[in-house]
């Protein structure tokens, strides 16, 4: 089991990924914005970030950049999960760290599985 960090300003897409998590045997802590996401992961310790990337008082691409320039948070996997779907935004998305990109709506399996990709790395 693993402590996964969602950011996700949507409630119903934020939901959803919890319970899919919840059922895949993690625990889930919730972020709503991009400054919050930076400050959970600094206290919180996931192993694992899932990052929206368009989110309000920090997008995700600046989240993704605060997080892997600093020391204590730099190792932790970033799962971009966004309804972008151009090969820009992805670009973008690796270009700022993440480690995964993952588009919306996702299936819970293929989900799961990237996460156990990226727990295993």
């Amino acid at each position: 089991m693993a402590k996964i960090l969602v950011v996700e300003d949507d409630t119903f897409t934020a939901s959803v990924v919890d319970r899919v998590l919840t059922a895949g045997g993690h625990s889930v802590v919730r972020a709503k914005n991009g400054l919050e996401g930076v400050a959970l992961t600094l206290s919180e310790k996931p192993d694992l970030v899932i990052m929206d990337l368009g989110l309000p008082s920090m997008n995700g691409w600046d989240a993704t950049r605060t997080l892997k320039s600093d020391p204590k948070t730099q190792t932790i996997p970033i799962l971009a999960l966004t309804a972008n779907l151009t090969a820009d935004d992805r670009e973008e998305a690796y270009n700022a760290g993440c480690d995964a990109f993952q588009t919306k709506p996702v299936a819970a399996e293929a989900l799961l599985a990237r996460i156990s990709e990226l727990l295993k790395a």
